[in-house]
């Protein structure tokens, strides 16, 4: 019977503390200026060839088997890097959205809805490529599939821009990301 209570206590701290990893720990957004400072830049093109299996396959076809790991290593750890900005890029616009959904504008309830929804699955997703980036770090021969998180982020930040223009019309947001 006490054993069957510390697994439920157990099973309840983990949920408990998924949530709050997932929600991260940006303060609230309340205008263009709250977002600038709170957001990691991200260079798509860098974080794309990074993740881009061609370009895997590209050095390892060209470098011998020592100097690929290590320059494998190396791009690992830069992927690291921008898988946790977009983490973190993730937790601000989670808590962009949830202001958003606070508002009287029905559109601009539907697009923070959206937005959190689509941020929460991101950045769930971080966690688990980045446990495979490190998986990778120790076994390079393994190959992670972090492609489409950078499709994703870029859907997500498109759907910030968006929730952005509705909240802010005479500001403008879309130079932010």
């Amino acid at each position: 019977m006490m054993s069957t209570i510390l697994i439920l206590l157990f099973a309840l701290l983990a949920v408990l503390l998924v949530i709050r990893q997932a929600k991260g720990r940006a303060s609230g957004i309340k205008s263009p200026e709250d977002l600038r400072t709170q957001l990691c830049v991200v260079d798509i093109d860098a974080f794309r060839n990074l993740t881009d299996s061609s370009e895997e396959e590209f050095l390892q076809a060209h470098l011998s088997r020592r100097e690929y790991r290590k320059v494998q290593r190396q791009r690992l750890r830069a992927t690291l890097v921008y898988v946790s900005c977009v983490a973190k890029n993730a937790a601000v616009l989670i808590r962009m959205g949830e202001e958003a959904r606070r508002s009287a504008d029905a559109s601009v309830v539907e697009a923070g809805t959206k937005l959190v929804n689509n941020a929460l699955r991101l950045r769930l997703q971080t966690f688990q490529v980045k446990t495979k980036v490190y998986l990778q770090i120790v076994h390079p021969g393994a190959r992670t599939p972090s492609e489409e998180l950078v499709s994703q982020y870029e859907q997500m930040t498109r759907q910030g821009v968006l929730l952005g223009r509705l909240q802010y019309p005479a500001r403008g947001i879309s130079g932010v990301f």
